[in-house]
């Protein structure tokens, strides 16, 4: 399943510490799952154009993770900055590695770091992209996030949800509205705020928008803080064991011991409890 916001912010501390201002020493793309990940927005030769670059810093945008990078050869100033962009998506994850190690398998791209470790990028369905770009913005659904969940006040959210009028969870999950949230954590944050995930937006009442913001902050708040305890710099992993309701289909609910119900399948399942979170789907969750 998909890294969402919790597992990136981790991410991102981790490799703040262990990759920011190190050089790439040597890039090693997979022939095999290469063409599929690595795009590079620069046209030019994705290995020569990174060795040699050093990470000057890491952020979160959303599911993507932001890599700066600038060249600086010593006594000749600095040369133009390039941007690593990961869109990781279903399976994509990173791992920091030694040489020695053995490699998982779909290893995609190796960087050989100046500190003589390895970032990793690890594929197993290939659906995620590795970006080469000058300007992030031109990334595929970069451009288009809503605000970050975390940073959005109560009155900007209540104003951000009011154009949407289709279900909750898919309101929560397409990032237009607020970015970063994925299958889970919408199941864990609708969960929390006791709302049917397909109720529709324009049925909520004032005080369940309330509710959700709440929710909201403190589940992604409170998974960060979970995850950091539980994935410590094993940043290829993603616990999740800690959850309420996502992917505990058939498990009693925590809050009221009613079977948790499934819909859905595959990525796209839908866990909630039909005592805590009542609705109905013909009735458009009202």
């Amino acid at each position: 399943t998909m890294p969402e916001l919790p597992e990136l912010e981790v991410v991102v501390e981790v490799l703040r510490r262990r990759v920011v201002g190190q050089a790439i020493t040597a890039v090693e793309v997979s022939k095999a799952d290469g063409p599929l990940v690595v795009r590079d927005l620069t046209h030019g030769d994705f290995g020569q154009s990174l060795t040699g670059m050093t990470f000057n810093a890491v952020a979160r945008r959303g599911k993507f993770l932001v890599l700066p990078l600038s060249h600086r050869p010593a006594g000749t100033p600095p040369h133009e900055a390039l941007f690593l962009v990961v869109n990781p998506k279903l399976t994509g994850r990173l791992q920091l590695a030694s040489p020695a190690d053995k490699r998982m398998p779909h290893t995609v791209l190796i960087f050989s770091l100046s500190g003589g470790g390895q970032l990793r990028y690890v594929d197993q369905k290939r659906m995620g992209q590795v970006y080469l770009t000058r300007e992030p913005g031109t990334v595929p659904d970069f451009g288009g996030m809503g605000t970050e969940p975390l940073e959005i006040s109560f009155d900007d959210f209540r104003a951000r949800l009011k154009p949407f009028r289709g279900e909750l969870k898919g309101v929560l999950t397409r990032g237009h509205c607020v970015a970063g949230i994925g299958n889970a954590y919408a199941d864990e944050i609708l969960w929390a705020a006791g709302l049917y995930p397909y109720r529709k937006r324009t049925a909520l009442k004032p005080e369940e928008v309330r509710r959700l913001y709440d929710a909201m902050q403190l589940i992604l708040r409170e998974a960060t803080s979970k995850v950091r305890t539980e994935m410590g710099e094993a940043i290829h992993l993603k616990p999740r064991e800690f959850l309420a309701v996502h992917m505990k289909g058939g498990q009693p609910c925590p809050r009221c011991g009613t079977s948790i119900s499934l819909i859905g399948a595959n990525q796209r399942i839908t866990n909630f409890c039909r005592t805590c979170q009542p609705g109905s789907l013909f009735r458009g969750g009202a």
